[in-house]
């Protein structure tokens, strides 16, 4: 039973972003920055109370997080099973992002265990991994840990960003419709007409695949 744990609560990175609410205003954001701050932190609420919405809400962070494991040749399945045990900590699996907003600030924060390397192993062997570390300026494997953390938060602030305004069904869809388009080998006319054509219908392969069928034999 002599093994290291890959569980390692005592390795935690931390990482804030903050902003006046009134900086939150974009272009599109059809909402007052004060009820789109609320919105977001009741969001983030909801994944700190209700397993059901945690299990996805740390899955979108752990998207991010884990295209920096695996690119730089970590185990992202140690990753990953430390940072859902750190998330059940108290006995009730919560979300790793927590937002407060006070006097004015929104404050948006990620809290996890990472125990990432930059020596030995196949970061040191894989030629990919050792590109994937040459990009990101051969941190050292604090660096690393802070760079995952940051990606993971901002991957996160994007479901959340959706969630709240037009809805996270809506962007998946565009990726559907994209990954189709990419299959049939679709060129910049025949994407711009599609993605006119399906912006207020139902995208499947077999409409995507009638869709270019007409298209082309009308060109």
């Amino acid at each position: 039973m002599s093994i290291l744990s890959n569980y390692t609560p005592e390795c935690l990175v931390r990482c804030k972003v903050s902003a006046k609410v009134e900086d939150l205003d974009h272009r599109g954001l059809e909402m007052a920055p004060e009820v789109y701050a609320e919105r977001l932190k009741m969001a983030a609420r909801i994944a700190h109370l209700d397993v059901y919405r945690a299990t996805t809400h740390n899955k979108g962070i752990m998207n991010g997080i884990d295209a920096v494991v695996q690119s730089t040749g970590n185990d992202f399945r140690a990753i990953e099973a430390c940072a859902h045990a750190y998330a059940a900590r108290d006995g009730q699996y919560r979300s790793l992002t927590n937002i407060e907003i006070k006097d004015g600030v929104f404050n948006f924060a990620i809290e996890i265990p990472l125990a990432l390397g930059t020596v030995g192993g196949l970061t040191s062997l894989h030629p990919l991994a050792r590109v994937s570390l040459d990009i990101l300026g051969n941190p050292k494997a604090s660096k690393l840990m802070e760079v995952a953390a940051c990606i993971g938060l901002t991957q996160n602030f994007g479901a959340l960003n959706s969630l709240v305004t037009s809805g996270i069904q809506k962007g998946h869809m565009k990726m559907h419709l994209f990954n189709i388009l990419n299959h049939f080998k679709a060129n910049e006319k025949e994407r711009t007409e599609a993605k006119t054509f399906f912006s207020s219908r139902v995208v499947s392969f077999n409409a995507v695949k009638e869709f270019l069928g007409g298209l082309r034999k009308y060109h």
